[in-house]
């Protein structure tokens, strides 16, 4: 079978597999997450590596790409990888995230917001651990299993280099800057014919056609700095970027929209030009909720089909941005608890993280970003939430205009909040206040009038391209087992 492979020049990293047993497993791995999946009932399998290399330390004093600051780290990280059991059954696109460590161990948030739609088109999905903070978790968890593992600072504590304050979630024997090569060359052994890479499949060619980066709140905003700092040097060296496309979730603006290049350096300013993309080469899909939206509203710009400026920005009208799926497909929390981290709450004081399916709109974006990079139709385009003199403007029942749509708005039985009370991440978690039974009983007169309203709703929403087939086909039938009235 001819190779994918382009001809590359940056570093392959020296892999190797890390067998699974019952005693040794992966930390978040697919049947120990806090909802274990049978990923053999998928036509799945799950793979975790070692992935060890040399990095860059970069610097990002201005706009424009960063510049080395310090050179050929050691680093060793974790990888993890979902992928067909068969090779026949491979789409040929691999989604790479950086895992999330905003809880400081990882989340898995890409596979949460779009298995669906990676398992119903033969996607792989690749997790990175990406930051020191995580990877001490994984050692506490299991020191035999990551003792090798390390995000080690290039500079000694004598250099000055090596600056006295770094934030609490990090050290200074650590950097966290070592993740924007780590994530190049993960991403280049992914589209190797390197003999250590699962996507190969034991032959000798790479299987990747099209590779997408994908990242969530924190990593989100990593995104930024490797679109617009790190990816410059990518193809001034190889030709082409490692990433065919990007899925840019819930960072933006002043929320998440950038993070420090290196440990001792400030994130570009709220309102920076870092913080926006402009002309990167390969199409960028920045979605928003409405947890965050109005702290990341200077994100906002002109969707466009430009050639070398392919963008789309949407605002989830009613999703939460810290949702209950980040945790229900991330470690059970017996496993957190060995970690050494405290388990994220589930519920606020106002109740329940909410339950809005952001996946739906995360899948939809993923299939239609996937349609824009291989055949070139552009995805649909959506209206921002609706905002006047800096806040939302409220339809009758609470919930916010305008935005992404869904029946959970526009065929509604609650009101939608973005922002919670409580612990941890409760200020971004959102939650739901179902109407009354009199307002349902006047809005849906019969269990068939709700039913059909969903209906028409969720096929026209379809037929735009908001929705994937499935998701359309599940909300159809969530409305059909509802007790509505």
């Amino acid at each position: 079978m001819a190779s994918h492979a382009l001809e590359r020049r940056t570093p392959i990293p020296d892999v190797a597999l890390l067998p699974t047993s019952e005693e040794s497993y992966p930390f978040g791995g697919a049947e120990h997450q806090l909802v274990p999946e049978d990923l053999s009932k998928q036509g799945y399998v799950e793979e975790e590596f070692l992935a060890s290399g040399k990095a860059n330390v970069y610097s990002w004093p201005a706009p424009g790409p960063a510049v080395i600051q310090t050179t050929d780290a050691p680093y060793t990280t974790r990888v993890l990888v979902r992928k067909p059991a068969d090779d026949s059954h491979f789409s040929g696109n691999v989604v790479v995230e950086m895992l999330n460590p905003s809880n400081l161990f990882d989340l898995n948030i890409g596979w949460a917001m779009t298995s669906r739609q990676i398992v119903e088109n033969g996607d792989a999905w690749v997790g990175i651990t990406a930051k020191p903070i995580s990877v001490e978790a994984l050692k506490n968890f299991d020191a035999e299993r990551y003792g090798s593992l390390s995000f080690a600072n290039p500079l000694p504590l004598s250099d000055p280099r090596n600056c006295q304050q770094v934030a609490a979630d990090s050290s200074r024997t650590t950097e966290n800057g070592l993740v924007w090569d780590i994530y190049s060359q993960v991403g280049a052994w992914l589209r190797s014919d390197a003999p250590t890479n699962p996507l190969a499949y034991g032959g000798e060619a790479t299987l990747v056609e099209k590779a997408y980066g994908f990242g969530y709140s924190q990593t989100g905003g990593y995104l930024a700095n490797y679109i617009n700092g790190v990816q410059p040097h990518v193809v001034a060296q190889d030709g082409a970027p490692i990433y065919d496309g990007y899925i840019v979730g819930v960072a933006g603006g002043a929320f998440a929209g950038a993070y420090p290049m290196n440990q001792c350096e400030s994130a570009p300013p709220a309102t920076d030009e870092r913080r926006q993309f402009t002309d990167v080469g390969v199409p960028i899909m920045r979605i928003m909720s409405q947890s965050d939206y109005l702290f990341g509203i200077g994100s906002r710009r002109p969707d466009s089909d430009l050639p070398g400026d392919k963008y789309r920005h949407y605002e989830m009208a009613g999703a939460g941005h810290a949702t209950p799926d980040e945790l229900y497909f991330s470690a059970a929390p017996e496993d957190i608890i060995a970690a050494g981290r405290t388990v994220p709450p589930m519920n606020c004081n106002e109740g329940p993280r909410s339950r809005f399916p952001s996946s739906i709109f995360f899948n939809a974006a993923l299939k239609n970003l996937d349609l824009w990079v291989r055949e070139d139709i552009a995805p649909p385009s959506a209206d921002p939430i609706l905002v006047e003199n800096g806040s939302p403007v409220l339809d009758q029942f609470g919930n916010v205009q305008g935005g992404l749509r869904s029946p959970f708005l526009d065929v509604p039985t609650s009101t939608w909040f973005g922002t919670a009370t409580g612990a941890s991440f409760c200020f971004i978690a959102g939650y739901e206040r179902p109407f009354d039974e009199d307002t349902i009983n006047s809005l849906y007169p019969t269990h068939g009038s709700y039913v059909k309203a969903v209906k028409e709703n969720v096929r026209e929403l379809e037929s735009q391209g908001f929705l994937t087939k499935d998701d359309a086909r599940s909300l159809h039938q969530q409305a059909a087992q509802a007790d509505i009235p």
